[in-house]
C-alpha cells in the first residue's frame, strides 16, 4: 500500500470515530468515567469512546500520554513498551506489548503518536495510529496491525480539562470476539481510574512542552 494511501485511510478513520456522535451509546458509567460503544459500526470489535473530566491542565495529560516509559503503570494490561523513534518533544513511535487473559495470546503493535494544539481553543490533540514494519514479530504473540487511538483533551476551567478518548481495534488470531470486545471495554475504564493517580505524581506537577502556551 502506498504511503499517501495509507495516510489517507488513517485520517479518514480517525475522523469517522471523531464525528459520528449520533452512534455512540452509552454503555456504562463509573467514578463519572463514561464509557460508549458505536454499536452500528459493521467490525465485529466495536469502537469506543471515554470521557471523563480530570482535575489537571491540558499540558499534564499531553505530557503522561507521551511519556512511553511509564506506560505500564496505568494503560490497562500493558506488559512492556519500548520507545522505536523519538522524532521531536511530541512525535514518536513506540511498541507495547498487551497481556490478554487466556486463551488468546498477548497482543502486541507499534503506533506512531502525535500532538498538537489549536492556538486558539488551546484544544490538545493526541493522534496514535498503529503502524507496521517498525518492529520483527514475536513468536507466541498476535500482531495488531490495524487501530487508531485519538485523545482530545480540552480545557473546561481552572486546572481542569475534559478528555474524551477514542479507540478503534482490529486485533488479529482467533480470540473470540466477545472476549477482545469485553477486553477493550473494560481496559480504558480501568486506564482512566489509574490515569487519575498518574497524574498526581510529581514527575508531572510542572510538564514543559514546546507546542503548549
Amino acid at each position: 500500500m502506498k504511503l499517501n494511501t495509507l495516510i489517507f485511510l488513517t485520517l479518514t478513520l480517525t475522523a469517522k470515530l471523531a464525528t459520528a456522535q449520533d452512534e455512540w451509546t452509552f454503555k456504562t458509567e463509573s467514578d463519572g468515567i463514561k464509557i460508549y460503544s458505536n454499536t452500528k459500526s459493521p467490525l465485529k470489535v466495536k469502537p469506543v469512546k471515554v470521557e471523563y473530566t480530570f482535575n489537571a491542565t491540558p499540558i499534564q495529560l499531553a505530557a503522561v500520554l507521551l511519556d512511553i516509559k511509564n506506560y505500564t503503570d496505568w494503560i490497562y494490561k500493558t506488559k512492556l513498551t519500548a520507545l522505536v523513534k523519538q522524532v521531536s518533544p511530541t512525535e514518536l513511535f513506540y511498541y507495547a506489548e498487551i497481556n490478554m487473559p487466556w486463551p488468546a495470546q498477548n497482543r502486541d503493535f507499534s503506533a506512531h503518536i502525535t500532538a498538537t494544539q489549536n492556538p486558539d481553543t488551546k484544544v490538545i490533540t493526541v493522534d496514535a495510529p498503529s503502524v507496521t514494519g517498525l518492529v520483527p514479530e514475536k513468536e507466541g504473540v498476535t500482531r495488531v496491525r490495524k487501530s487508531v487511538g485519538k485523545w482530545v483533551l480540552t480545557p473546561v476551567g481552572k486546572n481542569q480539562v475534559n478528555v474524551i478518548y477514542y479507540l478503534q481495534i482490529e486485533p488479529d488470531g482467533r480470540a473470540p470476539t466477545w472476549l477482545i470486545n469485553l477486553f477493550i471495554s473494560d481496559g480504558p475504564m480501568q486506564s482512566f481510574k489509574k490515569l487519575k493517580l498518574q497524574l498526581q505524581k510529581p514527575l508531572y506537577r510542572n510538564p514543559a512542552l514546546s507546542f503548549i502556551k
